[in-house]
């Protein structure tokens, strides 16, 4: 028998009555024996896809798939019997506890005092059985973060279970204006403004590719798809190429709603309690993700260049405790591209602290000063943080970079490249050369300067405000951090930006990406800067003037 156990809690020994019939031990809804069989879909859809380009002849490699399926449905029903027979959870006064396994024997245990979240996510398969996984994460002692996993409980039961969960971890009463956010049809219309436009086109034309190259049939050889290319490089290429991106934008864009309704319909952001901030969405797999308020540690405002244009914005969560960086960047979107005034809606109620006070602050030579006056916490935060914050221009020097950068890794290999094969093949690539220079060099200019005029650093507040990071033009992302939440700073520099005068300082929290950097700032006030955010960390590395 193998036991686990998370915190400074050994099972057995505090849990005397843990094996005894009655001691509020429950099971699993048996119905999770037929959503592990549905992986067959894909294997069972591969042969009938087969089947279909060949006209229902099957070949002895078709044959051993489907017996391969056969003789896995039989065992994973069998190995689905013995899992749930044998698998209980039960909550105690002080732990989440779960046990199972046949020959060895598992039992583990999470102090509820170390709940973070309690999140319910049901896929299309899951939902078609009244079911949903429950996910119960915590930040261990030394920072790690864990939790157990429950697939799968009925809807109500697992609504029961976060509730009691949350409950006996503390988390406080109900918020006084719980819901901050709930979903616009009217929202749609930014989909088409991400990147679903053209990479999902080209993502599921590539994954049904490799698709059917795996089960032996060449793509390429499929009437409809060798007609289509016959007739492309047969047409006149400045017509049939335009076109074509045309019909990939439309593609696109149909793609893009399908993706944005399956992943936000339903979307609802709520303070659950007055410490729980909970999303819910989804249209066939729901979601719903729940975010400790002790755990946040700020916000970030998200404007992907064609969202910008369009008026848009999105909005992510900094927190701790959210998994994984792949599993903080799902669980971490707490609106979806939205009208950029309902995105500074949400970040109002998301980072407001009734009864305290803010402060902007904006750096100059002398330490940072306060150039605005007192507000109080529950007035615009989102507005006065993001929508026109008070933040330091950086140098000249980071502007001159970022159109070096755009010469030199875009325009230069370009040119030379078409200019190379212009000699060497025809001359009618000389001109593309000399156009593509006149084109791209002020299209790299005017990218640039946007770039430049994006960058800005600055704090809100006092020793509890925020710090505030805005850069990127593709993607331009406006963050505040709680300046408490930073651990460490990190200075990098090479010899450019050393000759150029700047330098990149990163700001390391225990949250979201776990670094958060301010490009090119001037050398000579990086440390200042940095001492001001967050006081105490560069105290060992400053000089003082002792004048």
């Amino acid at each position: 028998m193998t036991t686990q156990h998370h915190g400074n809690h050994l099972m057995g020994a505090d849990h005397p009555a843990a094996d005894s019939p009655g001691a509020g031990w429950r099971s699993l809804d048996p119905r999770t024996i037929a959503v592990h069989c549905s992986w067959m879909a894909a294997p069972l859809g591969s042969l009938a896809l087969t089947a279909l380009a060949t006209g229902g002849r099957l070949g002895n490699r078709a044959w051993i798939t489907l017996a391969v399926v056969a003789a896995s449905f039989a065992v994973v029903t069998i190995a689905g019997l013995i899992g749930w027979s044998r698998t209980r959870y039960r909550v105690t006064a002080d732990f989440l506890e779960l046990r199972s396994g046949l020959f060895t024997r598992r039992q583990r245990a999470i102090p509820l005092h170390r709940v973070r979240n309690v999140d319910l996510t049901a896929n299309p398969v899951q939902r078609l059985f009244g079911l949903v996984v429950l996910r119960a994460g915590t930040t261990g002692a030394n920072g790690g973060r864990d939790g157990l996993t429950l697939e799968a409980l009925t809807r109500p039961a697992a609504e029961r279970l976060r509730a009691e969960l949350l409950a006996r971890a503390g988390t406080g009463d109900a918020a006084a204006e719980p819901v901050l956010s709930t979903g616009d049809p009217r929202w749609l219309r930014y989909a088409p403004f991400t990147f679903w436009v053209f990479g999902g086109v080209f993502a599921v034309v590539g994954a049904v590719w490799r698709v059917l190259d795996g089960i032996g049939v060449e793509p390429w050889r499929i009437g409809p798809v060798r007609h289509a290319f016959e007739d492309f490089g047969n047409s006149v290429l400045w017509v049939t190429i335009p076109l074509a991106l045309l019909a990939v934008a439309a593609v696109g864009g149909v793609g893009a709603v399908a993706v944005y309704a399956e992943n936000w319909w339903g979307y609802r952001l709520e303070w659950a309690d007055a410490g729980t901030l909970q999303v819910r969405r989804g249209l066939l797999t729901t979601r719903s993700v729940s975010i400790e308020r002790a755990r946040l540690r700020g916000a970030v405002l998200r404007e992907p260049m064609l969202l910008r244009a369009a008026g848009g914005a999105a909005v992510r969560a900094v927190a701790s405790g959210l998994g994984n960086r792949e599993e903080n960047r799902t669980r971490s979107a707490v609106l979806p591209p939205a009208p950029r005034a309902e995105a500074l809606r949400v970040l109002t109620g998301m980072l407001a602290r009734p009864g305290a006070r803010s402060v902007s602050y904006a750096r100059s030579a002398s330490p940072v000063q306060p150039v605005s006056p007192t507000r109080p916490a529950h007035a615009p935060i989102g507005e006065a943080l993001f929508d026109r914050p008070e933040l330091t221009r950086h140098p000249r020097a980071a502007l001159r970079r970022r159109v070096m950068r755009g010469m030199v890794w875009v325009v230069a290999p370009v040119t030379a490249v078409l200019a190379v094969l212009g000699v060497l093949l025809t001359p009618v690539l000389l001109y593309c050369a000399g156009g593509f220079l006149l084109v791209a060099t002020p299209v790299v200019y005017a990218l640039a300067r946007d770039a430049y005029r994006a960058l800005g650093h600055g704090l809100a507040g006092g020793h509890d405000g925020y710090l505030l990071i805005r850069s990127g033009t593709f993607s331009r992302d406006t963050v505040a951090l709680n300046r408490r939440a930073v651990l460490a700073w990190t200075f990098t520099d090479s010899p450019l930006s050393r000759r150029a005068g700047v330098t990149t300082v990163t700001a390391a929290v225990a949250a979201g990406e776990d670094g958060y950097r301010i490009p090119d700032m001037a050398a000579g006030e990086a440390a200042g800067f940095a001492d001001a955010a967050a006081p105490g960390i560069l105290d060992e590395f400053l000089v003082t003037s002792s004048l």
